[in-house]
């Protein structure tokens, strides 16, 4: 976590510093997120608060670590805020990334796309639930890699036979 120092208003060179980012970068996420708008003092510089400066964290590591679009962005942020929850989601990673999935129930709607081919059913669908999050792209890349390696490694099941 980024320390921020305890001072009540900040300058946009600060605030790169802090959050880690160029100063047209903040600019854009101002014109972006309605919710980071610092004040102008009267020479017409931006001025900081500290709640902005968290605002700036928090676009930038959904933005960046979370990976989410401006548009998907804005909406957690939205939720994030219209829920009351805290700017900051505290343990959000669960070791989930790396234990196995249970198969999904069969269903009856379950048509492979190709003829003669199984469906796998080790891996859910990422399509998100009504009333769910949708998986992050970080967790996407994370399925996909465990699947280039079960297929890497053999799997009988994954492996379609060769002529």
């Amino acid at each position: 976590m980024t320390a921020i120092p305890e001072k009540l208003y900040f300058k946009i060179g600060e605030v790169c510093e802090i959050v880690g980012v160029q100063a047209h970068v903040l600019r854009y996420w101002e014109t972006e997120f309605p919710m980071l708008q610092p004040q102008k003092n009267r020479a017409g510089q931006r001025t900081y608060r500290r709640r902005d400066v968290e605002m700036a964290l928090r676009v930038k590591e959904l933005l960046y670590d979370e990976q989410y679009t401006i548009a998907g962005a804005k909406k957690r942020l939205a939720n994030d805020t219209r829920g009351g929850s805290k700017l900051k989601v505290v343990g959000t990673e669960t070791s989930s990334s790396t234990a196995p999935r249970s198969a999904p129930p069969p269903s009856n709607n379950d048509v492979s796309p190709h003829p003669g081919r199984e469906r796998s059913r080790e891996f859910p669908a990422t399509a998100p639930v009504k009333g769910t999050n949708p998986p992050s792209l970080k967790q996407i890349a994370a399925d996909l890699r465990e699947i280039l390696a079960m297929l890497e490694n053999g799997d009988a099941e994954l492996k379609s036979p060769r002529r």
